[in-house]
């Protein structure tokens, strides 16, 4: 078994090697280049187990992963660029590299840039099959929020198996997961969904949304590695995005800390093809305005007693609930045109000769901002506590999360439109959807972006409908997600190679904030 450290002597001894050829041919103006061959031939030399197996040949007799990841790590960065040569900084710790030589010594950032879509581009063709199946698996076997154990496996195995180390159960919650590829830098992170909806299935199509992170994710760290560029990716497993705020749990656990850390957290989701609300035909959506969402169960309690002897003794739950329906709807006319209150009757007693005891309602309250979602929840409450009073009953509640509305960092989006129109693919620079996802509380956090792609979709569907469920496992939505993928991988790189640009989210983020 060859050590750490005979690799890392080996690396500095191929790296003076190749220099000494570049420099002879006249070629040693290209870190990148230069830094790939030295990894390539290491991995040659050594048949290293472990990182991103998938870019090579099966694992054989070598070195460990975790020392295998250490040594190119060290290889990665103390391969310094300078005056356009390749340098050993023999001061630099295993694993780490010294910042002034990147911040004096730019990266050519075109070169950078085309390199890594043409990387992140063979990388997605080559593990086309792989991906599509893990996109069918969790298609066919979906799950409700907090309980994609299917899924969690699926997708972490997958990482696993390309070489990733992945911390399975994070964060406290037994269906999340992260992976994370690269050193120093700046950190981008991005979001997969992969929870399902009663009843219907992948009706908002998560298992689009966890193949192109996934993709995202693995072909952003190809070109990571093979660039040598400084930076994080890391990917998040969020699960229970309908209606459990899987996000906002992970928020609260620390999972987006410190914030000042991320350059931005990305997404994107499938959405129904046809016109847009401005009459043209879009492949997808970059800026996606959410509204602010609050959901909770409202339960009263009352007496029972015989509807028919006594019905004077027994104080009517069914009631109180009717009255705050009735309440809700006249306090609808009084709402903004852009705020909406929706529920449903879950419980409404057993039988109609006993006064019913127990009611439960389910509702959605919506409005474009944070500030009035909560100021709008203080009105229906009142209609649900006015209705309650009436029927001389007690209310309850059982509240998820608050969603925040989402905000658009016009940055991340500008430049996620410009890679699409790489692809030849049109999309609208922002839409304003009267919907909700914890993706928001993201945003109120970090840089956020939350793009969506048109899948192809039958006439007059529309999301959480069972025929989206249908089309979300059609080839059609899978080459949609693909193409995504490569889009938020591009706009990653673009983050992570480009100080400007980076300058450009944080100050969006600010402005908003």
């Amino acid at each position: 078994m060859t050590s750490q450290q005979e690799l890392r002597e080996a690396i500095e001894n191929t790296t003076r090697q190749f220099l000494g050829a570049y420099k002879d041919a006249g070629e040693q103006n290209n870190p990148a280049i230069i830094n790939r061959d030295v990894t390539d031939s290491c991995k040659r030399e050594f048949k290293p187990a472990g990182v991103l197996q998938s870019f090579g040949s099966p694992p054989e007799d070598g070195l460990s992963n975790a020392d295998y990841e250490a040594a190119m790590c060290h290889l990665e960065h103390t391969c310094i660029p300078a005056d356009k040569m390749m340098v050993i900084d023999s001061t630099s710790s295993t694993g780490r590299f010294a910042p002034t030589h990147y911040d004096a010594v730019p990266l050519e950032k075109v070169g950078i840039i085309d390199q890594s879509s043409s990387i992140i581009a063979s990388t997605l063709d080559a593990l086309n099959s792989a991906f599509q199946e893990v996109n069918l698996s969790i298609h066919s076997h979906p799950e409700l929020a907090y309980q994609e154990v299917f899924a969690h496996g699926k997708l972490t195995d997958f990482l696993e198996h390309h070489g990733f180390q992945v911390k399975r159960h994070a964060w406290g919650l037994d269906t999340a997961f992260e992976a994370t590829f690269g050193c120093g830098g700046r950190q981008v992170v991005f979001c997969a969904e992969y929870d399902a909806l009663p009843g219907i299935g992948h009706g908002c199509g998560h298992n689009l949304i966890a193949t192109s992170s996934l993709a995202a994710f693995l072909s952003a760290a190809r070109a990571l590695q093979m660039t040598k560029l400084p930076g994080r990716l890391r990917i998040i497993g969020t699960p229970a995005e309908e209606g459990g705020g899987g996000k906002i749990k992970l928020l609260e656990a620390g999972a987006f800390d410190p914030p000042q850390d991320i350059a931005a957290a990305l997404m994107s989701h499938p959405t129904i093809s046809g016109t847009s609300s401005d009459g043209l035909v879009y492949d997808g959506i970059a800026g996606t305005r959410s509204i602010a969402a609050y959901k909770t169960k409202v339960i009263f309690k009352g007496r029972a007693s015989h509807a028919g002897a006594e019905p004077w003794n027994g104080f009517n739950a069914l009631d109180a609930a009717v009255a705050a329906y009735v309440n809700v709807s006249m306090l609808r006319q009084q709402i903004r045109p852009d705020e909406r209150v929706h529920g449903v009757f879950e419980d409404g007693g057993t039988v109609p000769n006993i006064i019913p005891q127990y009611t439960r309602m389910n509702w959605c309250i919506r409005s474009p901002t944070l500030a009035g979602c909560q100021n709008l929840v203080k009105r229906v409450h009142a209609c649900f506590e006015a209705g309650a009073a009436a029927a001389n009953c007690k209310v309850e509640y059982e509240t998820a999360p608050l969603y925040s509305d989402l905000r658009v960092n016009n940055t991340l989006s500008k430049t996620y439109v410009e890679e699409m129109a790489k692809l030849g693919l049109k999309i609208k620079p922002e839409e304003n959807i009267p919907a909700s996802t914890d993706m928001g509380n993201v945003s109120h956090h970090v840089p956020g972006f939350h793009g969506g792609f048109a899948i192809p979709t039958t006439p007059n569907v529309s999301i959480h409908h069972p025929d989206f469920t249908t089309c979300a496992g059609k080839e059609g939505a899978y080459k949609a997600a693909m193409s995504c993928a490569r889009g938020l991988a591009m706009t990653a790189i673009r983050v992570l190679a480009d100080e400007e640009l980076s300058q450009c989210v944080r100050n969006d983020f600010e402005r908003a904030s």
